[in-house]
C-alpha cells in the first residue's frame, strides 16, 4: 500500500515522503496513529494544502523534546532484581519497569517512547535509547543487580559476577608433597598430632 507520510519514521521517511509499506502495518499501525494518509489524489490535494501547518507542528512537537531530553539524557535506572548465581535473572526487566523507574526520577515518558530491542534477562549495565521524538533520541542506563551495594559497585565499573567467583577461588588449598605415597599422612602432620597427645 502507498501512503504519505505525516511525521518522519526511522526507517521509512520524513514527512510528505510516498512509500510503499505492507498493507498490515498500514492498516494497524500507521493509518489509526495519524501516522501516514493513503496516497491517493485527494489525499494529496489534503496534505499539499495542510503541509506548512503540519511542519510547524512537527517543529514544535521537536523543540519540546529537545527541552525534555535535557531531563532524560544520561539518567540511571537502578533495578533490583532476583537473579542465579550466574547472574541469570529470573524473568527479566521489561519496558514498564524502566518507564515507571524514570517517571519516579521525575522524567516525562511513556512505553512507546523506550526502544528495547529484547528483554534484559542478566545483572549488568545496558543502555537503552529513548525516543522523545522521531527526530530527538537519548540513552539511559539501567543498572541492574542483586542489591543497592551491588548496583553501586557495578555504577563504578565492577563486573561483580566476575569478583564473585574471584573471591570464591581465594580459599584453602593444601599443601602438596610430591614424594608422598597415595593416602600417606604428612610428616609435619604426624608431629603436631603427636605433640598435641603428650
Amino acid at each position: 500500500m502507498q501512503i504519505i507520510l505525516l511525521e518522519r519514521i526511522e526507517k521509512l521517511g520524513s514527512i510528505g515522503d510516498v512509500v510503499t509499506v505492507k498493507d498490515g502495518y498500514a492498516r494497524n499501525f500507521l493509518l489509526p496513529n495519524k501516522k501516514a494518509l493513503r496516497a491517493n489524489e485527494a489525499n494529496r490535494k489534503v496534505f499539499e494544502s495542510r503541509r506548512a501547518q503540519i511542519e510547524a507542528d512537527n517543529a514544535a512537537r521537536r523543540e519540546e523534546a529537545k527541552l525534555e531530553s535535557g531531563n532524560v539524557e544520561g539518567k540511571e535506572v537502578v533495578l533490583i532484581r532476583a537473579s542465579s548465581n550466574s547472574g541469570q535473572l529470573y524473568g527479566s526487566v521489561s519496558v514498564r519497569d524502566i518507564v515507571d523507574a524514570l517517571v519516579e526520577q521525575g522524567a516525562k515518558v511513556t512505553k512507546a517512547m523506550v526502544v528495547l530491542e529484547r528483554p534484559i534477562k542478566a545483572i549488568g549495565i545496558s543502555t537503552v535509547k529513548v525516543s522523545l521524538h522521531p527526530e530527538v533520541s537519548v540513552t539511559v542506563k539501567v543498572n541492574v543487580a542483586r542489591s543497592p551495594d551491588e548496583a553501586a559497585l557495578q555504577s563504578q565499573g565492577v563486573d561483580v559476577i566476575d569478583a564473585m567467583f574471584d573471591a570464591d577461588e581465594g580459599g584453602f588449598t593444601e599443601a602438596y608433597d610430591p614424594n608422598a605415597e597415595p593416602g600417606e599422612i604428612p610428616a609435619d602432620l604426624l608431629e603436631d598430632t603427636a605433640e598435641a597427645e603428650a
